[in-house]
C-alpha cells in the first residue's frame, strides 16, 4: 500500500490498518484526525507524538497485542492480523538455542508477574540472546521507570509497522 491509498481509504478500513501498527484504540482516535497526511515523516512524527499523549492503560492495551517473544503458538492464533510481523519482528528467536528460548519463556512470566504487561522490545535486527539480556535487564528496572522503557519499545515498533504498512522497509 502507498500513502495515497493509506489515505484514500474508508475511515474504518484506516482504523484497522492503524490497529494492526499499534493496538491501542486511543492511539488509534488520536491519529485519525490527522488524516490525510502529507508524507511519511509527518505521519510517523504525529504517530509518536499522539502516542506519549495515551495513558498508562491505553499503552498496557498496546501491549496486550503483542505475542510474548518466541511463543510462536500466539503468533499463529490470538494475533493473526500481524502474525507475520510480529514473526519476522522475532525471527531471531526461531534459530535461538533451546535454553535461549526457554531462559525468555520463564523471563517473560517473572516480567508479567513483575509489571502486569507483556514485556515489549522492538525486537527489529536483535539476537534471542540481545532480548535475553535486555529483559534481564529490565526486569530490575521500577514499575514507574519500565512502563515508559515499554512506551518507548512501542513507539518503535509503530514507526515501523506503519513503514511496514506503507511497503517502505
Amino acid at each position: 500500500m502507498n500513502l495515497h491509498e493509506l489515505n484514500t481509504l474508508p475511515k474504518l478500513k484506516l482504523r484497522e490498518e492503524l490497529l494492526r501498527c499499534c493496538g491501542s484504540d486511543a492511539w488509534v482516535e488520536k491519529v485519525l484526525p490527522f488524516f490525510p497526511v502529507e508524507d511519511l515523516v509527518e505521519l510517523l512524527e504525529d504517530a509518536e507524538e499522539q502516542w506519549f499523549k495515551c495513558t498508562q492503560a491505553e499503552w498496557k492495551e498496546a501491549f496486550s497485542h503483542h505475542p510474548r517473544i518466541g511463543d510462536t503458538d500466539s503468533l499463529a492464533k490470538k494475533f493473526a492480523a500481524t502474525s507475520e510481523w510480529a514473526a519476522g519482528e522475532q525471527k531471531a528467536v526461531s534459530n535461538a538455542p533451546r535454553k535461549i528460548i526457554e531462559a525468555l519463556a520463564k523471563g517473560n512470566q517473572e516480567y508479567e508477574k513483575k509489571f502486569g504487561y507483556t514485556f515489549i522490545v522492538c525486537a527489529t535486527g536483535l539476537s534471542a540472546e540481545e532480548m535475553l539480556s535486555m529483559l534481564e535487564v529490565r526486569m530490575q528496572n521500577s514499575p514507574e521507570v519500565e512502563i515508559e522503557v515499554a512506551a518507548d519499545e512501542q513507539s518503535k515498533i509503530t514507526k515501523l509497522r506503519i513503514e511496514k504498512l506503507l511497503d517502505t522497509l
